[in-house]
């Protein structure tokens, strides 16, 4: 893998349908950026249609003639998942890429409108719904893929199954590992899935590193903000440089499976590259039990 990866690498997108789940900041704005710039035809799956459509406005700025368009999307809400779901099918019969990108960091103790802990609702089971309601989309369309995010948090991360709901105890940073390593078995576990149905489609995982965006000051209180913010400025990549192991992982050629991240010490900081990581962290067991509880959970049954 070349070291020194950047978007102007990315090949050209025309005609290709991509969704960026969270797209209207941090990550997400710089992923669907610098997608729609390489003439994809881009949804911005939001919660916030009015910051979405504010983020679509700034794309446009400096590229008139992007093909955008603003879809709203709670992924904190099934019902919210399922009517996004058959509202893009409805207007799109393919899929190239699916990028699940959004998520939430560390709030207090919530939970979803289905009733599950916030992290694990919004950033697991929740793509796990889209992604299995748009599989028939995926698996129409030749060489798709699809990209989860999670994070380095996942290498602290377990699935506690006897605790999901938090109310035998709830850690924010504990429980936003445990989404995160959710998303990389979820994506492991996915490609898996489609090489064993002979599905022209994989799957990768990818994670930002360290990196500045407003996703970990966000749920702190107003007098810790800019504390927050200034040592994670010290400390972290700017988002156009964390947002690149899921460009990466969006459009080069890959076999599927892979964890992609920064190549700098710690992996912290750097240009894409493959973390090995993926492979300490995968287990099966744990990924198949993870698979067949987040289809019970969610309603939402795979069929390749």
């Amino acid at each position: 893998m070349s070291q020194g990866w950047t978007v102007d690498k990315i090949a050209d997108l025309t005609g290709k349908v991509v969704i960026v789940t969270g797209a209207s900041s941090g990550l997400g704005l710089e992923t669907a950026s610098a997608l729609a710039v390489k003439g994809a035809t881009l949804i911005m799956a939001v919660r916030n249609t009015t910051k979405g459509e504010e983020a679509a406005k700034l794309i446009r700025e400096t590229h008139p003639h992007a093909d955008l368009q603003v879809m709203k999307l709670d992924l904190s809400d099934l019902v919210s998942v399922r009517t996004f779901a058959e509202e893009f099918k409805n207007q799109y019969n393919t899929l190239s890429i699916l990028i699940n990108n959004a998520g939430i960091m560390v709030p207090p103790l919530s939970l979803t409108k289905d009733g599950f802990e916030s992290q694990f609702g919004t950033n697991h089971l929740g793509h796990f719904a889209l992604t299995g309601l748009l599989l028939e989309r995926l698996i129409q369309t030749p060489g798709s893929r699809v990209v989860a995010l999670s994070s380095l948090a996942a290498d602290s991360g377990k699935i506690h199954f006897d605790n999901l709901d938090g109310a035998n105890g709830y850690r924010a940073f504990q429980f936003y590992a445990q989404s995160k390593l959710a998303n990389l078995l979820f994506s492991r576990e996915l490609d898996y899935k489609l090489k064993e149905h002979g599905v022209d489609a994989i799957s990768v995982a990818a994670h930002p590193g360290v990196s500045f965006t407003n996703l970990a000051s966000r749920n702190s209180g107003k007098q810790t903000n800019k504390v927050v913010g200034f040592l994670f400025k010290l400390v972290a990549q700017p988002a156009s440089m964390g947002a690149l192991p899921t460009l990466y992982a969006a459009t080069e050629p890959l076999n599927g499976g892979e964890f992609i991240g920064p190549d700098g010490k710690g992996r912290r900081k750097g240009y894409p590259t493959i973390d090995q990581t993926i492979e300490k962290l995968y287990n099966q067991d744990v990924s198949k039990q993870l698979w067949t509880l987040s289809e019970e959970l969610t309603g939402v049954t795979y069929t390749f």
